[in-house]
């Protein structure tokens, strides 16, 4: 052993020129850019493929949540049980987050209330999942009082189970005088008030939902048709709704950019009318915290006559998107519904691909930005909801 004295090197010129040259790689920075630096990191045995496609998903989602991804890591191997992918790499995943100037990780999974703990061991970083991105993106694109609530409800059920790992810092012993031995801890308070939260926001979610049904039973008095729109998110089920009803719903290029159902009516020739709703966008490994605080708003799928599957035809990984709404269709036992298959943005895809897709899953192909390709949508929706005046005219 050395002493520090007798070392050659000024250790402080080392420090200085090392933070001199993480300062250099780290990429400029806006004056007005203030989001959050981000490292993906996927770790799983899936394929090459299937890893790339999984982990620009996530990257999709941290744009729509507004965090900057600086790098991306992908690591082949089953998941570790403490730090999700093995030592070595987490030291070199942290690392690398320190030259690229990041403030949190984020993983294409989600974690568990024991690997949280150790990754918050592990580094200061702040430590996200997929399930907690998901949850920021509603929490900010939730405008009505039903979705900030239902939002609320989500966080708070995905929270609870986090609370047993809070810090030194919640277990102080409270209580009081006359009060039963010391009280009850920091935590079990936390844990209390939060099942209480929950406990009110089921109810007032419950009110709106009993609302929602009220509106609806006008609706279903006047025997009016109802379509719901359904499909992977950002498929483009707003602009559709938008185009076909000439309305302004809100339809951006983000994930779930849509929460609550929106309605609005749809005028066929003869003056026939149906009701047709945008819904929440449906994604790969979408957690059962979120579908359950959604309960009343997939609701409306519930009452629909018709459900109408938007597809991005311009997707990668389309197989697995149509499979992932299917298999929550199914989840959410709308399997006897009647559904027409719809490939949206033809305008970007290779014609023979389209006529292939349509003819392998007996759907229709049109552009929402372009109303010129809605005709055959149309008629199909016209001899769906209206067979018995099509027989009729037919007749005559």
């Amino acid at each position: 052993p050395v002493s520090v004295q007798e070392l050659k090197d000024d250790f402080l010129d080392f420090i200085s020129a090392l933070e001199e040259e993480f300062s250099r790689n780290q990429r400029a920075r806006l004056a007005h850019d203030n989001r959050d630096r981000a490292v993906l990191i996927h770790v799983s045995t899936l394929p090459p493929s299937l890893s790339q496609d999984s982990i620009a998903e996530l990257r999709e989602l941290a744009r729509s949540a507004g965090i900057d991804v600086v790098h991306e890591i992908i690591q082949r191997r089953p998941l570790d049980p403490r730090l999700v992918m093995g030592r070595g790499k987490m030291q070199a995943a942290l690392i690398t987050a320190m030259q690229k100037g990041a403030e949190m990780l984020v993983f294409d999974l989600n974690l568990t209330p024991s690997q949280v703990r150790s990754l918050s061991d592990f580094t200061d970083l702040k430590v996200l999942d997929r399930t907690q991105v998901i949850l920021d993106i509603f929490a900010q694109h939730a405008v009505t009082r039903d979705g900030k609530l239902q939002v609320e409800l989500a966080q708070l059920r995905y929270l609870l189970p986090i609370l047993n790992i809070r810090q030194v810092a919640l277990s102080r012993l409270t209580g009081g005088i006359g009060g039963r031995g010391p009280g009850e801890t920091r935590l079990e308070i936390d844990k209390r008030r939060a099942r209480d939260r929950i406990a009110r926001l089921e109810r007032e979610v419950e009110q709106l939902g009993k609302q929602r049904r009220l509106r609806r039973s006008v609706r279903t008095d006047k025997k009016t048709p109802t379509i719901a729109v359904v499909g992977y998110t950002n498929a483009g089920k707003s602009t559709l709704l938008n185009s076909l009803t000439n309305s302004d719903v809100v339809a951006k290029d983000f994930l779930f950019a849509t929460l609550n159902p929106v309605s609005r009516r749809l005028r066929f020739p003869q003056e026939r009318e149906v009701i047709i709703t945008d819904t929440v966008g449906f994604i790969r490994n979408l957690p059962k915290d979120l579908l359950a605080a959604f309960r009343t708003t997939f609701e409306e799928l519930h009452e629909a006559d018709l459900l109408l599957h938007i597809v991005d035809a311009s997707s990668n990984d389309i197989v697995e998107k149509m499979s992932t709404v299917l298999d929550t269709i199914k989840a959410l036992e709308l399997n006897d519904k009647p559904m027409i298959t719809v490939f949206n943005k033809i305008d970007l895809c290779n014609p023979e691909e389209i006529k292939g897709l349509v003819q392998q899953y007996e759907g229709i192909s049109i552009s929402a930005l372009n109303r010129t390709t809605f005709k055959i949508l149309l008629d199909e929706l016209e001899s769906r909801l209206f067979p018995a005046d099509l027989e009729e005219i037919c007749t005559y």
